[in-house]
């Protein structure tokens, strides 16, 4: 297929699948979302996840500021906001990582991400809206997340300290993608040296350059640990974190940016490609060894719709045919095992071989973001590239 025929599939999943399957299903008339529903979009439990709730606004937000201001968008929008700044923080500021369904907290505010993406989707609101409460408490948000983010978990760290301090590549990469979805409520000095500093975090201080990967957790200086932790690689969260870099490198005219992004995503997608079964293993070990994750051969949504996002930039901006040719192999794996056209939506786990492990559509991890915003992210995509051919 060329790159307009890619775009109609994506488009169509977008508007005619995706989303419609979350706007019938996910609406809790006591607030906010549901995001534990079936293969058939029936709720299966109905505890909230801030993280989700935070996805959920962000999703509608954009779909509304970017493809067409659509009202029955907003006013989704607008009522899962409104549930998270009823009940999703506690008296500092912080967000909770679950609630009950009434909005009563179940698990305390450890985790940082529930912030992280809180604050996207508050900030995206205020961009469709212009009411100043979900800007403000998005851009507090924000700057909450800046003053934790040497200790997220801060009275919630299990580590004990001094023994082994190692750090997460997770925030550095979530926060090389927040900084600008929040510019617009953000200092500007503040988003560029923020963006400094995570492009550094990300591309040297993560990575390795004897293995040209990028590890999940690594001393303070960028030093190797040779334990479980310090040897784990999630081949998803690299090719997810290599198209923002890409994003950045264009925003700054940085060829070299560019290129060593798209050689860190291809060596990503070599090491974790499964060669016996197809798709990408969700984690593995640096030298080989066994993981401590029992989950590491599961094939994930969100980490194949990543990749293809990373290659269809990769081929957009370089015109590599190794990206455009992983491009292809990553969509044939993809629509043929995710895509459920009987239902809609896609399905989240498959097993090594490819199979439906879990037939759910959402639940505490998988909401209504990753496949919604990569398929934006790939129409976009794949649009571009064809304007880039007919010039």
């Amino acid at each position: 297929m060329n790159s307009s025929d890619y775009s109609k599939i994506y488009k169509a999943s977008l508007l005619t699948d995706v989303m419609p399957f979350w706007l019938a299903h996910s609406r809790d008339e006591k607030g906010g979302y549901f995001t534990c529903l079936d293969r058939q979009g029936k709720v299966f439990d109905t505890d909230k996840f801030i993280w989700l709730q935070g996805r959920q606004v962000w999703m509608l937000s954009t779909l509304y500021n970017q493809v067409e201001r659509r009202p029955e968008w907003l006013e989704f929008a607008q009522h899962g906001a409104d549930f998270l700044l009823k009940n999703g923080r506690d008296e500092t500021g912080n967000f909770y990582f679950a609630l009950n369904r009434e909005g009563r907290p179940l698990v305390q505010p450890y985790n940082i991400f529930s912030d992280c993406f809180a604050a996207m989707g508050l900030g995206a609101l205020y961009s469709a809206t212009n009411e100043d409460q979900y800007g403000e408490i998005a851009r507090q948000t924000f700057l909450n997340i800046i003053a934790r983010r040497d200790n997220t978990k801060g009275k919630y760290n299990k580590q004990y300290p001094g023994t082994r301090d190692l750090k997460g590549f997770s925030l550095p990469m979530i926060l090389s993608n927040l900084s600008v979805e929040l510019e617009h409520i953000l200092d500007r000095q503040l988003v560029e040296t923020l963006i400094d500093e995570v492009i550094h975090e990300v591309m040297n201080v993560f990575y390795q350059p004897d293995s040209g990967l990028i590890l999940e957790n690594v001393y303070a200086d960028g030093s190797f640990s040779d334990s479980f932790d310090g040897r784990l690689v999630n081949p998803g969260h690299v090719l997810e974190a290599m198209w923002f870099m890409m994003d950045l490198a264009v925003r700054r005219n940085d060829p070299e940016l560019i290129a060593k992004a798209v050689a860190i995503a291809l060596r990503a997608l070599d090491f974790g490609w499964d060669t016996e079964h197809g798709g990408i293993l969700y984690f593995k070990d640096i030298k080989g060894h066994p993981t401590q994750q029992l989950e590491w051969d599961q094939k994930l949504w969100w980490v194949h719709i990543e990749a293809m996002i990373c290659m269809a930039k990769a081929w957009l901006l370089t015109d590599n045919t190794q990206c455009r040719d992983w491009f292809n192999t990553l969509h044939e794996y993809t629509y043929r095992h995710f895509s459920d056209p009987e239902y809609g939506e896609w399905f989240g786990y498959l097993n090594r071989r490819g199979e439906v492990l879990l037939p759910l559509k959402g639940g505490k991890w998988k909401g209504c973001f990753h496949v919604p915003r990569g398929l934006l992210q790939l129409g976009d995509t794949m649009d571009a590239i064809s304007a880039k051919r007919s010039r």
